[in-house]
């Protein structure tokens, strides 16, 4: 697996698992609350149990629901803008503390490799140039450092889908 950047606007990430575009593709959106890390650097729930899901089609949200002692709650971080399975899929990106008009967006490509059997993943969070550089969710850093860490986070994501596929298989 591989992470690199642009300065200031995106990060990204790539990496090659055993498996097929096809199964890939539907791993990472169906069975996104399985790989998924969890806790407080992964989920708005963080150590709350709580589910992530990953509505299949154009329109649809990312969101985890979780309880708490007022109920059940549900935080949308993203919206599916282009749904093609099982090549792409792209969904607007919202930071829990992003207000109006505040997103970014992420893409991830699935390309066969090895005459298909084999899928090289891509994964490219950017629009990060158009929030602010000294906005919460950049945590302080510096634009060279937050975006590094992006992709390390990023990062630590795929690697668990690897491994989830792994035990798949």
């Amino acid at each position: 697996m591989t992470a690199s950047a642009l300065p200031g606007d995106q990060a990204i990430v790539n990496l090659h698992v055993a498996v097929e575009p096809a199964v890939a593709f539907e791993v990472f959106t169906t069975e996104i609350d399985r790989w998924w890390r969890r806790g407080v650097k992964f989920r708005v729930a963080g150590r709350r149990p709580g589910a992530l899901q990953l509505e299949p089609r154009v329109g649809g949200r990312l969101f985890e629901s979780y309880d708490t002692v007022a109920g059940t709650r549900l935080a949308e971080v993203g919206r599916v803008t282009v749904w093609q399975p099982p090549s792409r899929l792209v969904f607007i990106w919202r930071a829990a503390n992003f207000v109006a008009g505040e997103q970014t967006e992420v893409e991830v490509r699935f390309d066969p490799i090895k005459h298909g059997s084999a899928t090289s993943l891509t994964l490219i969070h950017r629009g990060w140039a158009s929030i602010r550089p000294d906005h919460p969710a950049r945590h302080g850093d510096d634009v060279p450092t937050f975006i590094r860490n992006t992709g390390l986070w990023w990062g630590d994501l795929m690697s668990s889908l690897r491994e989830h596929l792994a035990t798949r298989t």
